[in-house]
This record gives C-alpha cells, sequence and structure tokens, in this order.
C-alpha cells in the first residue's frame, strides 16, 4: 500500500499510512524512504532516514541513489563515504559509480571504479555505458576489453553492448563487438543477433547481413520471430526485397511486426499489390493490424498509384476502434492523392484534418505540385510551410526547382536570394554504395575519388552508348540558366551516374548494383539509368528518398511513377 500511494503521487496518504503501523520494520521504513524521493519530498526522506532505528546497505543505497538521479551529487557522496564499511556492497558501489556517470562526472565514476574491493558484471556494464555516453567511446571498448577478461562468458554483457552502440548509431564499433564475441567463443542469442542485423541496416553492409544470416541459419533460428523480421528489414533497406520476402514466409510464428517490416518493404520498393497480398493474408491469419500497417498500405498505394485503394483503407482503418489517426496518416494520404494528381482534393484534405497541419503534410503537398506543375498550389503550400519553419530548405528547394523548370529564373533567383538572406542551406545531393564494408560517397561531378579518372572515362562511354540508343538528355532538369551544352555536361555528372560507374568498375560482371541517394532522383537520371542497365546487362538498384528503384533490360520497376 505504501508503494502504491506513492507511486501514484499520493505521498500524504503515504506518510499517514506508515505512521498508523504498529510495528514498523526496517522494509517498511526503506519502502516510505523510497516514496518521498519518488515525489521529490527529499527533505521528508532526509528526515525519516534520520529517524530509522536501525539502516541496511539498501536503506543508505535508496537515499543516496535517488538523490543522485535529480544531481545532487555532493549530499550523496557524503552519505555514500559516511556509510558502515561492511555496509557499503557492491550494490551501493554500482550506484554511485552509476549516478556520478549520469551526472557528466565520469572521471569521479573512474577514481571510485578503480577502488572498488569487489565488481561485478552491472559494475563494468555501468562504467562502459557511462564513458559512451559521455563522449569517451574509445575508453569504454577498452573497458569492455578488460571486462571480458574478468567476467567467466556472459552473452547478456555482450548483448548489450552489441545493443548500445547501435542505439547510439555507432554501428560499425558494435558489428566490431559481435564479431568480437563470436571469437572469443560466445554463442549469441535472437537479441544478439537482432542487434547485428539493425547495424547492418545502418550500414547498409549487405554483405555482413549475409555473413550474419548464414550463422542465424547454421543455429536453426532463421524462423524465430525477432531474427526473422531483423532479416526481413535487412533485406529489404539493402534493396533486395525479394529476399525479405522470402524469409517472411519462412517465419513459424508471424506478429504484426513481422508483418508491417514485409509489408513497408514491399511498399518502399514499389510492390504495391505484393503489399496488398500480403494484407489480405494478413487478415486471413486473424492478426490484427495497427497504424504502422495503415503507414505501410498508404505508401504502397502512392508508390503504385492506387488511389481507390488507399481512400479505401483511410476509410477502412478509420472507422476501427483499435487504431487512431495521427497526423503521419494524413499527410500519406496527402501524398497518395497528390501524386496521383488530385491537388485539390489533396489541399482540402490537409486544410480539414482534425488535428493542426504540419509542415510533413504540406511538403508531401509541395512535392505534388513539383511533379504535376502546378505553381498556384505550390506557392500556397510553401507559404504555410515558411510560416512554421522559416528555415525548410526543402521547401525552399521543391518551390525554386518549380520554377526553375517553368523557366522562371527570376523567380529562382528571388528564391534564392532568400535562402541566402534567412541562412538557408541546401542540402547537397550525394549517392554511395558499400563495397566490402566500406562506404564509396561522391557528390555531383565529384572529383576526389581515387579512381576518378576511370570513372569520367565509364561515364563518357556511357554517353556515347546512350547516343548511340538515342537517348537525349531533358535539360528540364538542369535546374540553372545556363547554355545547353552545359546543362546537358552537369547532367551527365549527377552523384548517382558517378557511383554507378565506381560500382561498374569495381564490381564483377553480371552483379547487380545498388546505389543509395538522399534526395530524389532526377528525371533525366532515371531515364538515363534505364537505359545504362539495358547497356551493361546489369540490374541497377537505385534507392532514393521517396523509394527504391530497380532498373533492367531499360525499364524501371516503378513504371516511372514516382
Amino acid at each position: 500500500m505504501l508503494h502504491a500511494y506513492a507511486h501514484n503521487h499520493r505521498l500524504r496518504e503515504a506518510i499517514d499510512l506508515f505512521r498508523r503501523i504498529p510495528s514498523k520494520d526496517v522494509v517498511s521504513w526503506n519502502s516510505i524512504i523510497k516514496g518521498c524521493l519518488h515525489c521529490g519530498d527529499f527533505v521528508t526522506a532526509r528526515k525519516l532516514f534520520d529517524e530509522m532505528p536501525q539502516r541496511t546497505a539498501v536503506s543508505w543505497t535508496t537515499l543516496f541513489d535517488g538523490l543522485l538521479r535529480v544531481g545532487i551529487v555532493d549530499e550523496a557522496e557524503a552519505l555514500f563515504w559516511g556509510m558502515d564499511p561492511a555496509d557499503r556492497d557492491v550494490a551501493a558501489w554500482n550506484a554511485m559509480i552509476h549516478g556520478y556517470c549520469s551526472n557528466g562526472r565520469v572521471h569521479d565514476a573512474l577514481r571510485l571504479f578503480r577502488r572498488m574491493p569487489f565488481r561485478d558484471v552491472i559494475s563494468w556494464s555501468s562504467m562502459i555505458a557511462g564513458l559512451d555516453h559521455n563522449g569517451e567511446s574509445e575508453q569504454a571498448l577498452v573497458f569492455f576489453r578488460d571486462m571480458v577478461a574478468s567476467v567467466c562468458k556472459n552473452v547478456v554483457v555482450w548483448t548489450a553492448l552489441v545493443t548500445g552502440y547501435g542505439f547510439n548509431d555507432k554501428h560499425r564499433e558494435a558489428l566490431e563487438v559481435f564479431g568480437e564475441m563470436m571469437r572469443t567463443g560466445v554463442v549469441p542469442n535472437e537479441s544478439s543477433f537482432t542487434s547485428a542485423l539493425n547495424s547492418c541496416c545502418g550500414l547498409e553492409d549487405l554483405e555482413r547481413g549475409k555473413v550474419i544470416h548464414a550463422v542465424v541459419v547454421k543455429m536453426g533460428l532463421k524462423s524465430g520471430g525477432y531474427v526473422g523480421g531483423s532479416l526481413v528489414v535487412m533485406y529489404s533497406k539493402c534493396g533486395y526485397i525479394c529476399d525479405a520476402v522470402y524469409v517472411f514466409k519462412g517465419i513459424n510464428e508471424k506478429s504484426v511486426v513481422s508483418w508491417n517490416s514485409v509489408i513497408v518493404g514491399c511498399a518502399q520498393h514499389g510492390c504495391g499489390m505484393w503489399a496488398l497480398a500480403l494484407f489480405n493474408q494478413m487478415l486471413r491469419e486473424r492478426v490484427d493490424p495497427d497504424g504502422i500497417t495503415l503507414t505501410g498500405l498508404l505508401s504502397a498505394c502512392s508508390r503504385s498509384g492506387m488511389l481507390q485503394k488507399a481512400r479505401c483503407f483511410f476509410r477502412y482503418f478509420g472507422q476501427k476502434r483499435s487504431v487512431t489517426l495521427t497526423i503521419e496518416h494524413y499527410a500519406s494520404m496527402v501524398d497518395v492523392l497528390g501524386r496521383c494528381g488530385e491537388l485539390e482534393e489533396a489541399e482540402a484534405l490537409v486544410m480539414s484534418m482534425p488535428m493542426k497541419a504540419n509542415s510533413m503534410a504540406w511538403l508531401a503537398l509541395l512535392s505534388a505540385c513539383r511533379k504535376h506543375s502546378n505553381l498556384d498550389v505550390a506557392e500556397r503550400a510553401a507559404n504555410q510551410i515558411f510560416e512554421m519553419e522559416p528555415d525548410c530548405s526543402a521547401a525552399y528547394v521543391l518551390l525554386s526547382n518549380l520554377y526553375a523548370s517553368s523557366r522562371r529564373w527570376a523567380e529562382v533567383a528571388w528564391i534564392r536570394r532568400k535562402m541566402k538572406h534567412n541562412g538557408v542551406v541546401k542540402k547537397p545531393g550525394s549517392s554511395w554504395l558499400t563495397l566490402k564494408g566500406r562506404k564509396h560517397e561522391f557528390l555531383s561531378a565529384d572529383r576526389s575519388h581515387h579512381l576518378t579518372e576511370k570513372i569520367y572515362q565509364k561515364l563518357d562511354w556511357l554517353g556515347v552508348k546512350l547516343k548511340e540508343l538515342g537517348f537525349v538528355p531533358d535539360q528540364q532538369f538542369a535546374l540553372h540558366d545556363v547554355e545547353t551544352e552545359q546543362k546537358e555536361e552537369m547532367l551527365s555528372y549527377h552523384s548517382e551516374r558517378l557511383a554507378i560507374a565506381f560500382g561498374l568498375l569495381s564490381t564483377v560482371e553480371g552483379s547487380t548494383i545498388t546505389v543509395m541517394k538522399n534526395l530524389r532522383v532526377c528525371g533525366d537520371c532515371h531515364n538515363a539509368i534505364k537505359l545504362m542497365a539495358k547497356i551493361v546487362d546489369r540490374e541497377i538498384v537505385v534507392r532514393d528518398s521517396s523509394r527504391f528503384h530497380h532498373f533492367k533490360n531499360g525499364i524501371c520497376s516503378c513504371g516511372d511513377y514516382w
């Protein structure tokens, strides 16, 4: 009852109840002190602590741990050293180390750690996490290796470190730890594999992911829900949707998370009919869809031009009591309408949303205006965005590109002056591919790569072959007021083309080339890459900010709709 009152911030009732207890044992005292700390009443907590007829190590630790959690470090420190040394157990030392690290005093934690008479797994883990969170990642790795020598091969410790690095976007370090774990002879569990595969996704390292997949198969874990779901995501995000679907089919117990992973993956690759078929199968197997399912379905409809299906899904989920439509769902529906050319209906939906529209919804509309060359709606959408986010570079760029494609160079110049005046910087377009664990990144007209000369020679050769097939550059995508010849040269050396040329030089004949791009691929590059894939007789996969494009035999999986 003491715990329940305190947990619900009814401290006065907890104290009244405590006072009425006829025979108060140490557990009662500790509970009420912990309750006071939970409710933020540190004065009463200390007063009760001082009144205790008998204290245990738990009593001391409860009080100074509570103080540390709110940054009262000096008083907690005094309490810690005021304990009877016989009561100062490993839990007390660990609490003090964790408190130091949480308050940014990592060097005090290090001094205390070195004075510990005995250390357990929690001592090491607290110190490693504290070093990492305070910007001492290299020192954390040293500590981890020291811990390996001190602690009898604990898979939980290894997995915690792999997971921790992954959560902090330190995927390379996470995979290094996972590799060391395997070499040390520690057998990974499902959580270990899941964390490692998530880091493969973060690095877009398909080769490493395949190696881990092979180990998963050998251990008989491929049909498990967690590992299977991570494999689905890994293959999908690295550009291999067929492999993702194949792995999904092998999962024995498919949760809603597994279904969502494969549906969203199919949507990203433009496999709209696959996504819908999987959704129907999901319903037949009596798995209840959620809000993420709807996001995946709307995305699939948007990338495949299935407007009526999207309307049905939006209406169906809107009537489900278990699903609450969010602003992300409305923005997705706006995207569907906009891509299908229903710009007025899309604008009306943004205006009639039950919540205030954010920049994401207006950006979806503005992007559709760029696709359908509708300046009137575009200007209204852009003005709404600028009111909410005056430094939104995406809105400036979309509007500028729309003016440029309409050859309204005065407005383009005005937009660029406004960006400069407001300190808004356009995100540079870049493309990259990962080979043998190394990321190779390119900017437009980039000449910094060690294979630059060969890359440009390959592009020039491809340019000749493109002309032989009748390819004519689409100059509306050269968004500068320059001469025709200069426009063609600018288009020829876009970042994705440089990455593709490097891929052709660096991979074996017949293999698939997978390129990632941070912005939307332009229409001219899209047309050129279709023919490039035919010229070199290879599949070229390009993931841009919108979707995956699979180019093969002169056509693209998107059907020129993206």
